[in-house]
């Protein structure tokens, strides 16, 4: 994927960690980054980063940053 601003975030909740990942690798994001539901973040802004937040190795949240 081109334009990672394009790629619909509400997909990946619902899903297995590493088949969200491989879509996510797929879509053209460069880092992924996987968060416990009540983890501490650092607030910095990335582009190219996409987080989820996994519960139970499913995905809950995506958003990008």
């Amino acid at each position: 994927m081109e334009d990672r601003n394009e790629d619909r975030l509400d997909d990946y909740p619902g899903l297995p960690v590493e088949p969200a990942r491989a879509l996510a690798a797929e879509r053209g994001w460069r880092t992924v980054r996987v968060l416990a539901p009540e983890a501490l973040l650092t607030m910095e802004y990335r582009s190219d980063r996409l987080n989820l937040t996994v519960r139970d190795s499913v995905v809950e949240r995506a958003w990008a940053g």
